[in-house]
């Protein structure tokens, strides 16, 4: 294509800072014979792109319980305003029930995980048994289930007797109305930012202060990165793939906003909000190197699309500068996986694949 050598040329201004490989340790393995239910963290190269992330801890990743907030609490309570509802639930709520990643990815932020007694499942791409993303850790996977997100059983959230619920109104109102008969329940606005979202859900847990601390520090671990790994020097292209089309996320998606607050660039075609691609040309994925992503059920698609010939005549493609991010981390809504993600970044930016 056109645009490779233009791209390789441009890459030398800074090269010299990729002098460390990422490290995808052992030897390479294709996912060419496995069917997606085998796509596991052993897996360092997917379709030529390298997997980011095998290394990740799976132990320990949440802190330590923060205490409660005491501002806005009225003995053993407090007033939470959720979507569109203000509701009364316990200041420091013992056993909980959350309904969506974001809330979960809040818990682990504030601590408080170990009071979850109950978790609506989310399998992940990079570990379809397990019933929670694996970037949050081995403890939090051992949380019981309640029924998929978007569908909860009521009657195993009954049985576990939470004294607070928190979700999102995703759920639709029915659904809302019969969950919140259970016990107090806070629902986050799923149009909100997610830095809104997770310190509401916090907020209902009674540690607002505590995930407005983290956020912060997210805010300036960001800044941080972004000078170490000279992310003003990179367009990073980021592409979803789902089980039938290919995807942008731009400006307006976790991803986006996270390379944001570190201060990469994105390619010009990508600085607007999400949108679909035609993946019969895949020009608009082009970047200095690409983050690839794959939604669930999109694995086969995907790999089948960095298969030919058109995707793999991109600049990024020839330089070996395609890596595979796990999806829950990158379109994940949460602070745990915002640190995460530029985790990967660190790792990543101004790497090859080897």
């Amino acid at each position: 294509m056109s645009v490779a050598l233009p791209r390789r040329r441009r890459r030398t201004l800074f090269a010299g800072l990729a002098v460390a490989v990422l490290a995808l340790t052992g030897c390479s393995s294709d996912t060419t014979d496995e069917p997606s239910s085998n796509v596991v963290r052993s897996t360092t190269n997917i379709a030529g792109a390298g997997v980011v992330g095998v290394e990740r801890d799976t132990v320990g990743l949440c802190p330590l319980l923060a205490p409660p907030d005491d501002v806005g609490r009225q003995g053993d309570s407090r007033l939470v305003l959720g979507s569109g509802k203000a509701t009364t639930v316990p200041a420091d709520p013992q056993r909980i029930v959350v309904l969506d990643t974001p809330s979960l990815d809040a818990a682990c932020t504030v601590g408080i995980w170990e009071r979850v007694v109950g978790a609506a499942t989310a399998p992940a791409l990079n570990a379809p048994d397990a019933l929670r993303p694996t970037y949050l850790g081995t403890g939090i996977s051992q949380i019981a289930g309640v029924g998929p997100v978007g569908s909860p059983d009521l009657a195993q959230i009954a049985a576990l007797s939470p004294d607070l619920i928190v979700g999102s109104d995703s759920l639709g109102a029915e659904m809302s109305a019969r969950i919140g008969e259970i016990a107090p329940t806070v629902l986050t606005r799923s149009s909100a930012s997610w830095s809104d979202r997770s310190l509401l859900a916090a907020t209902a847990m009674g540690r607002r202060e505590a995930a407005t601390a983290e956020l912060a520090k997210f805010r300036t671990d960001a800044a941080d990165i972004g000078r170490q790994i000279v992310a003003s020097q990179t367009e990073a292209s980021v592409v979803r793939f789902g089980p039938d089309y290919g995807q942008i996320p731009g400006s307006d998606s976790f991803a986006g906003q996270v390379l944001g607050a570190a201060g990469v660039r994105r390619p010009f075609a990508q600085m607007s909000t999400t949108t679909n691609f035609d993946t019969a040309d895949p020009a608009p994925a082009e970047g200095d190197l690409i983050y690839v992503m794959f939604a669930p059920g999109g694995l086969d698609n995907g790999t089948a699309i960095l298969r030919t010939d058109a995707w793999r005549d991109l600049g990024a493609v020839v330089d070996g500068r395609v890596f595979a991010v796990d999806d829950a981390v990158w379109s994940g809504e949460g602070i745990i996986a915002a640190e995460t993600m530029l985790t990967d970044l660190k790792n990543s930016l101004n790497a090859y694949v080897s």
